[in-house]
């Protein structure tokens, strides 16, 4: 039995463990999935959205150009000084017009011109004369990034941690800086230096690299958070660059610079005509109406967004711009995020979700339902496993109970035909001549071809009902008068047993619909049963009476005051080839048939048999049948 339950636990329930744990495993691992595939997906609208940004900015400045070409042929010679004014009434986007030589003159505007004029010159006018180096984000036309050596100092460190001139030809040398070239795509994207990419730099140069990184990012995508701090994406791709004018537009036609005054955003384009390569012109570009324009842009308001809202950030990380009115959540943790480059810088289009929990909701709900289908489905095995085990338990509890059956039949076979062939051979061969001895002998032999009879009917009923063959002849009958003639015929044989029998029985006639012979059956093994397990009293009682509660049945009691049941066997004692008392041993004859023939007939009728102890000692039998209606 241990070796069935252990190959059931190595063999069904462990792998069914091992299963569950792998379902809750992979579940997880498709969260991640699903996740991710979000956060992919959201960043590539934030992508595409960034390079329309990028193309219409692209667009504009070209657009700045192409006026200021078109103003150069109609006035040649007066533009310079007047390129505010005309440049402000040809292009709605200029804010303030400037006109600056290579020698280091601010031609436009004037210094004695309306107040935003003044302002410009205030703040710019040692920056757009080259006579101090300031901190800008810049690019050009033709993508040509010049060095510049002479804004830095001996010592001071470059990008790329260098002192003196830097080893890169293509970025300039000075504090941290990028670019993009317009023409293509904005250098803004590049990677960062090799040395930061390649190596994997211990706790003790951290501070540094991530110093030579650049500032950090106004906003923490989700898609990223799971990222150590040293990964670049964390930080702005966007870093500044400290250089004069004259090194930004040396080598280059047209470009863009971006600065910050007083925490506040200034982009300038500038152009340098073919006709005239010692003037540039520029104009600071009225933001307000540029953010206007860009709100425009389809992708910033696209309703396909089901389950998102898309925003434009400024450098302090505030929406200005939002596709859902009144979406309201935590700008700093979008979904995705992309920069939009120099032009505008840390400024971002972010992608938001507007159930930040739905798919985390979602995967709780699915991992509780496989949760608990797997607890259900180990349940189920566990039950089954249970009842399997328990089903092999009975039946070798039953085929050890046969074996038994078997033994005990053949020693009750045994014994009756041992007692008659003897008998009957003395009373043949004519050695006993006592006419009292005699019919002694002949009662033995009587009384034992009785018991043999007995236990045949027995075996044969059982074998029948097992088979469900047992056919019964329900007819009404009187049921006190089978109980009286059942009483009679054993009365001879118990009383030679020096049995007391003792019964009462209503007079008058009880009548039941039932087989007549089975249910005399089940009086007879009633009655073997108290005779075998009489022991010292020797005392049977059999009562009748009819009762109406709970419904109207007849009960006959069989009482003795005999040895009775063991504690916790009640029950078992119906159950086929069941002995309290082995034959073999305890020496009390039975096949283990016979109560359970009694009840199965009785409920045969409708009824039942039952046992309680009976008061003083002993046992009671009830055999209890529903009245004829």
């Amino acid at each position: 039995m241990k070796k069935v339950a252990l190959v059931f636990l190595l063999a069904v329930f462990v792998p069914s463990l091992v299963l569950g744990w792998l379902a809750f495993r992979s579940l997880r691992d498709q969260q991640f999935v699903l996740e991710r595939q979000q956060s992919i997906i959201y960043q590539g609208v934030a992508d595409a959205v960034v390079r329309e940004a990028q193309s219409y900015l692209t667009g504009l400045q070209s657009e700045f150009g192409m006026q200021a070409e078109l103003l150069l042929r109609r006035e040649t010679n007066n533009l310079p000084a007047a390129f505010d004014r005309a440049i402000r009434q040809a292009w709605p986007y200029a804010k303030v017009g400037f006109a600056v030589s290579l020698d280091g003159k601010v031609l436009s505007p004037s210094l004695f011109d309306r107040p935003d004029a003044r302002q410009f010159r205030q703040e710019n006018d040692r920056f757009l004369c080259s006579v101090e180096s300031v901190e800008v984000y810049w690019n050009n036309k033709l993508g040509t990034q010049i060095p510049v050596e002479q804004s830095q100092t001996p010592g001071e460190r470059s990008y790329y941690g260098q002192s003196g001139k830097s080893q890169q030809p293509s970025q300039p040398t000075g504090k941290n800086i990028s670019g993009y070239n317009s023409s293509s795509e904005w250098a803004g994207q590049q990677a960062m230096p090799n040395r930061a990419q390649n190596e994997s730099p211990d706790s003790s140069t951290l501070n540094g690299i991530l110093q030579s990184r650049g500032q950090k990012r106004n906003v923490e995508p989700q898609n990223q958070q799971q990222q150590t701090q040293l990964d670049a994406q964390i930080f702005s791709k966007i870093a500044p660059a400290e250089a004069d004018f004259r090194q930004l537009v040396n080598g280059a036609d047209q470009g863009t610079v971006a600065r910050f005054l007083q925490n506040k955003l200034n982009l300038m384009f500038w152009h340098r005509s073919s006709r005239d390569t010692n003037l540039i012109f520029g104009a600071l570009v009225d933001l307000s109406r540029l953010i206007g324009e860009l709100k425009d842009i389809d992708q910033l308001t696209a309703e396909d967004l089901t389950n998102a809202c898309m925003a434009l950030l400024d450098d302090t990380g505030r929406p200005v711009m939002i596709s859902r009115p009144g979406f309201q959540t935590n700008w700093k943790k979008p979904i995705a995020a992309a920069e939009i480059g120099e032009a505008l810088p840390h400024w971002e289009v972010a992608v938001y979700l507007l159930d930040p929990g739905k798919l985390s909701r979602a995967a709780q709900s699915t991992r509780q339902t496989v949760g608990s289908l797997v607890v259900l489905l180990l349940l189920a095995i566990s039950v089954g496993g249970w009842l399997l085990v328990s089903g092999v338990r009975i039946q070798l509890a039953l085929a050890r109970k046969k074996t038994d059956f078997v033994s005990n039949v053949s020693h009750e076979l045994k014994t009756p035909l041992t007692s008659i062939r003897m008998f009957s051979e003395l009373l043949a061969e004519g050695r006993v001549t006592d006419p009292d001895k005699q019919r002694s002998y002949l009662n033995i032999i009587s009384a034992e071809a009785g018991r043999l009879t007995r236990l045949i009917n027995n075996v044969l009923d059982f074998s029948r009902l097992e088979r469900g063959e047992k056919k019964y002849q329900f007819q009404p009958m009187d049921l006190a008068a089978v109980v009286r003639e059942t009483i009679e015929t054993h009365r001879p044989h118990l009383e030679a047993g020096q049995f007391q029998i003792e019964s009462v029985l209503p007079a008058e006639p009880v009548t039941i619909n039932g087989d007549r012979d089975a249910l005399a059956q089940i009086l007879v093994n009633l009655l073997s049963n108290a005779e075998k397990y009489s022991g010292a009293g020797r005392e049977i009682r059999v009562e009748m009476d009819s009762r109406t509660e709970p419904v109207c049945h007849v009960e006959v009691r069989v009482l003795d005051r005999g040895t009775g049941v063991p504690a916790g066997s009640e029950q078992k004692i119906f159950d086929q080839f069941y002995r309290a008392h082995d034959s073999l041993s305890s020496g009390i004859q039975g096949s283990g048939l016979g109560l359970t023939l009694a009840r199965q007939i009785a409920r045969a009728h409708g009824g039942d048999v039952v046992y309680e102890r009976r008061e003083g000692g002993g046992s009671c039998f009830t055999l209890r049948l529903p009245c004829k209606l």
